[in-house]
């Protein structure tokens, strides 16, 4: 194989690793961006509701977080870590909900099995919620990747987390909210 063969493979190798690595990249929401408004049904310790994001947001700042599947194991990873630290965003005035494709059936059963009866899990089976917060998978469009937002309770986006380790979401958002100064409850 001569030399201009193997420079041009290699380009064209990185070509397409770029291609991969800019096609995961949201246009995320921004710190101080008005987080959309929304309303989903949901599930909290296998009932569900309606989650209305503007009635969450009058009792303190909202922890939204998105995640591709229900038990896969990077998103019950995560709804575990969620789980554990519930109380934790509780005190410092916070909600937190979940967010993915699954429908609300699958939904009420995760929100027992994984979340722990702890926080709630909406569901967003037209992917219009997902769409809204820029957190469209690249892959599959009507899927969500696994990105977290804290907004504060003036409806504005204070803290965008993106990336694929579950457990950093949960450490990351939990150090923004504290930073809000919320009263434990």
């Amino acid at each position: 194989m001569s030399t201009f063969s193997c420079i041009r493979r290699t380009l064209s190798a990185s070509v397409l690793v770029l291609g991969a690595l800019s096609m995961h990249a949201h246009a995320a929401l921004k710190p101080g961006d008005a987080a959309p408004a929304f309303t989903t049904p949901a599930a909290l310790a296998g009932k569900s509701f309606n989650f209305d994001i503007s009635a969450a947001l009058k009792k303190g700042p909202v922890v939204l977080y998105f995640f591709p599947k229900a038990f896969t194991q990077g998103c019950t990873l995560e709804a575990h870590a969620f789980a554990e630290a519930t109380p934790q965003f509780n005190q410092l005035g916070a909600t937190v909900v979940g967010i993915s494709h699954d429908d609300i059936d699958t939904l009420k059963k995760f929100s027992t099995e994984a979340c722990r009866d702890q926080f709630a899990v909406a569901s967003d089976p037209d992917a219009k919620t997902i769409r809204a917060y820029d957190a469209t998978h690249a892959a599959r469009p009507n899927m969500a990747d696994r990105i977290s937002y804290v907004i504060g309770q003036d409806g504005k986006v204070v803290f965008t987390h993106e990336g694929s380790d579950p457990t950093a979401h949960v450490e990351k958002t939990l150090a923004a909210v504290k930073t809000l100064g919320g009263k434990a409850r």
